[in-house]
């Protein structure tokens, strides 16, 4: 889905792209907003609790002027092997969709459907599970724009909130950061 470019957009801002289970839940009628405010609550939980998850910190050697360098950087890849591990397990307890390619930024998304319905003009809820160490997905809801002939689903977000919509803007960022140092890095 990068369409052969390397700063992956959606409705002209920056866009997290990866293969992730989701679920599309359609509706008739717009989420009530009361769900949305305790929904938009879990999201910025869900966010922080990522935002922990991928704090990698520097990837520099140990400081030779701290004795204690190597210890933890020893004790943060034992941490995150846990973590993984933990992710694992939790895959073979709690099953999930399908993970398919897509992009999303704080305002909308775009995948491809792989089974069931959509239509231009639908409301409901879309479930993205974004680490296998996090048990809940998150959960945005949205009206579809467009279903393409390809089953490719364009959605517009309602708003997540400021806070939420800071975190994803954040993730987006620190992804496309390491998607671009990984590239320098092959050649």
């Amino acid at each position: 889905m990068e369409d052969g470019i390397d700063t992956i957009v959606l409705d002209e801002e920056l866009a997290y792209i990866d293969v992730v289970p989701l679920r599309w839940t359609g509706s008739a009628k717009p989420a009530d907003p009361d769900l949305v405010v305790a929904q938009s609550e879990h999201n910025l939980r869900l966010l922080q609790a990522l935002a922990a998850l991928d704090d990698r910190g520097p990837a520099e050697k140990a400081d030779e002027n701290s004795p204690h360098s190597a210890d933890l950087m020893r004790l943060e890849f034992k941490v995150n092997l846990l973590l993984e591990l933990v992710g694992q397990i939790l895959l073979q307890s709690h099953p999930r969709p399908v993970a398919v390619p897509m992009r999303f930024n704080a305002h909308g998304a775009i995948w491809r459907m792989q089974e069931g319905q959509v239509r231009a003009g639908e409301y409901g809820q879309l479930e993205l599970w974004l680490r296998p160490a996090l048990v809940e997905p998150l959960r945005v809801y949205g009206r579809v724009v467009s279903v393409g002939v390809d089953r490719r689903v364009k959605l517009r977000f309602e708003p997540v909130g400021k806070p939420v919509e800071d975190l994803i803007e954040k993730l987006t960022f620190q992804r496309h950061r390491r998607q671009v140092a990984g590239t320098r890095e092959r050649r």
